[in-house]
């Protein structure tokens, strides 16, 4: 196998209304219409290098809690702040010398810096959560920096999806999850990368690793001089310091098992390279990640793979071994939090 304003919506909370969202072509009109949207408190689903993500004006505290309820949320999960300059990031966020080589060397690209928070800095409470920390990323994607300009402000976006469920990475996607519950979505190709940024926390002395993405923990060691370390704990925090924290997080409806070797019965199985699981047909349900076992074709495949797999006649997902290195890290993040029991 190779799939306008109206009553509020009980679902929401009484906080977001129904809505018409419109797809937007993300032209010099496009792109004026999506800005105007976002400084009147509206919800955009738009692309980057990463992910979709879903905009909201970080500095309005109304436009993050519709953003929260849209999403369902927790409001424990602080949110990333995506910037059009340096000089923007350095206005909401203290960089010291690791953070500011850091994002020097891999901005704009798929890099979050959590850093502490400037005291006058404009991003408000809510989208950090309530933390004197602050997470700040400038994407690389054209699109999503014309966006951002055009909005004028710190534009607050995490993936544009469910919570929980798994993260887009075309419009469609967005479409299929967020339709009627936001605004617009800025039409734009598939998301190169395919996984989240990597998220490092710059807070103390030494640099720690919360989120493994698109750039490697290999290129950080080579920027940094020194391996970078990672935290003894990333699993469900009261207070997680970035996204994608929590041990149940990107998941399928179907039971994803890691590691097979074998395919059980009503299991589709999610390969990389020519390597096959014992029990595998030609009747069975498949997807290849990459079959010259690339990981960054791998990362970038990885979410369109995993919702084209999540099929009502499959009851669950097996997923050949993938190596631990390089973009292999953060594809196996992903698939151990999607494999997690669900809270």
């Amino acid at each position: 196998m190779d799939i306008n304003q109206t009553s509020a919506n009980p679902d929401l909370g009484g906080i977001h209304p129904y809505r018409d969202t419109v797809r937007i072509v993300p032209d010099s009109a496009g792109l004026e219409r999506a800005g105007a949207l976002l400084r009147s408190g509206g919800l955009v689903g738009f692309p980057t290098e990463t992910v979709y993500g879903l905009g909201a004006d970080a500095t309005q505290a109304t436009a993050i809690a519709a953003l929260y309820a849209a999403k369902g949320r927790p409001q424990f999960n602080p949110l990333i702040a995506h910037i059009a300059t340096l000089a923007q990031a350095r206005a909401e966020g203290i960089f010291n010398a690791t953070a500011l080589k850091l994002a020097e060397r891999f901005w704009p690209g798929p890099l979050t810096l959590v850093v502490p928070r400037q005291p006058d800095g404009t991003v408000c409470d809510l989208a950090c959560a309530g933390l004197a920390s602050i997470g700040l990323r400038l994407p690389s994607h054209p699109i999503a920096r014309y966006l951002i300009a055009k909005a004028g402000r710190p534009i607050a976006a995490p993936s544009a999806n469910r919570s929980g469920h798994i993260s887009p990475t075309t419009p469609d996607h967005v479409w299929d999850d967020l339709n009627t519950r936001i605004d617009a979505v800025l039409e734009g190709y598939a998301s190169p990368v395919g996984v989240e940024s990597t998220i490092i926390a710059c807070l103390e002395d030494r640099p720690v690793i919360l989120r493994h993405g698109g750039i490697t923990r290999e290129m950080i060691a080579d920027c940094l001089g020194h391996p970078i370390a990672e935290p003894d704990h990333t699993g469900n925090s009261n207070k997680p310091l970035a996204p994608g924290m929590l041990d149940s997080h990107y998941a399928p409806n179907a039971k994803v098992r890691l590691e097979a070797q074998s395919v059980g019965m009503g299991e589709a199985v999610l390969l990389l390279g020519p390597d096959k699981p014992a029990g595998m047909d030609e009747t069975t349900p498949r997807l290849n990640l990459s079959p010259r076992g690339d990981l960054t074709e791998a990362a970038a495949n990885l979410y369109a793979y995993l919702r084209r797999l999540d099929r009502p006649d499959i009851s669950g997902i097996a997923v050949m071994p993938i190596p631990d290195h390089d973009l292999g890290a953060a594809i196996n993040d992903r698939l151990r939090r999607a494999a997690a029991p669900r809270p």
